[in-house]
């Protein structure tokens, strides 16, 4: 697949090009230094420009550059958000065609409503008396359980299960365990991700609730009850116990781990690896086990080192 150079050039705002603007490109790599090839598409942030200088071919998406750094061999798209250009730029241009239609190998049982252009890959299951709006992608081996709400726009991966019962249990008078049904639903808004392998479960009552444009890494476990806010993030192994309640443009790195019932606010950072046991207000950054705020993290570091090493 050939794509012009002028092409991405109409169909982006690029603030100058420096080069040849009639090239062809038929891969998009990394920024190399070893690259030979003219015909490739890269990017590169002003943390890293500095090694254009040793880049001698390709067309480069980047900010706005100092002279010594140009060869004469690259063009040069230049705009102030070249990360977000090459998104849009692979988005357009170089992503497959989504598919759509219904695999002969899914189940869709009774009384569901699915939208149109919706795709459902190989042994989907969908229960009973759930709703799919348009434009949705369910991928192969994926279960939805009875009576899930999901959005327009939605893509899940492979290998999930949506609206499974969580871990609810109650000592009996005989002192043995006994499960809490869960007889509540869950609600997936418009625009939201969710990878491969991932378990979201219905509220023990109520909703679990992924707010629009949320996303969700893969082999992440949401469990009853959760609220995820627009516009978060949840990543690889991350683990949200039940009733979190996240707030809107929040960041969940991988292989934390929020506790029961915490409130997390808008704008958050949880750190890699966090164990959140308190509430986190608006705006904080947590890291650690337990995890507190950054700088009262680091303050403890700090202390203890000096104590180590006196």
């Amino acid at each position: 697949m050939m794509i012009e150079v002028q092409n991405i050039i109409k169909f982006l705002e690029i603030d100058e090009i420096i080069g040849n603007k009639n090239r062809q490109i038929i891969n998009a790599i990394q920024l190399s230094t070893e690259n030979e090839r003219d015909d490739v598409l890269m990017w590169v942030s002003a943390k890293y420009k500095e090694k254009l200088k040793d880049v001698q071919h390709g067309v480069i998406v980047c900010e706005a550059i100092e002279e010594n750094l140009i060869n004469e061999n690259c063009t040069y798209l230049i705009t102030s958000q070249p990360r977000l250009a090459f998104q849009k730029i692979l988005t357009e241009f170089f992503m497959p065609k989504r598919k759509t239609g219904i695999s002969a190998s899914a189940i869709i049982e009774k009384n569901c409503s699915i939208g149109n252009n919706v795709f459902i890959g190989n042994n989907v299951v969908i229960e009973e008396n759930c709703t799919i709006g348009d434009d949705t992608v369910i991928d192969h081996n994926t279960i939805i359980k009875a009576h899930i709400k999901i959005g327009k726009n939605v893509s899940i991966g492979c290998n999930c299960t949506i609206g499974g019962v969580g871990f609810g249990y109650e000592k009996d008078e005989t002192g043995q365990f006994v499960f809490i049904p869960h007889i509540g639903n869950i609600i997936i808004e418009d625009f939201v991700e969710i990878g491969n392998n991932t378990c979201i479960d219905r509220a023990v009552m109520g909703n679990t609730i992924i707010k629009e444009n949320a996303k969700i890494d893969n082999l992440v476990h949401i469990a009853h009850g959760v609220e995820i806010g627009k516009n978060s993030l949840i990543i690889a192994n991350a683990m949200v116990a039940g009733s979190v309640k996240i707030g809107e443009n929040t960041w969940v790195a991988p292989s934390a781990s929020i506790l029961n019932q915490k409130k997390i606010g808008n704008n958050v950072t949880i750190g890699l690896s966090a164990v959140v046991v308190k509430d986190v207000n608006d705006g904080e950054t947590v890291i650690g086990s337990p995890a507190e705020e950054i700088s009262i993290a680091l303050g403890k570091k700090k202390i203890m080192n000096e104590k180590l090493f006196k």
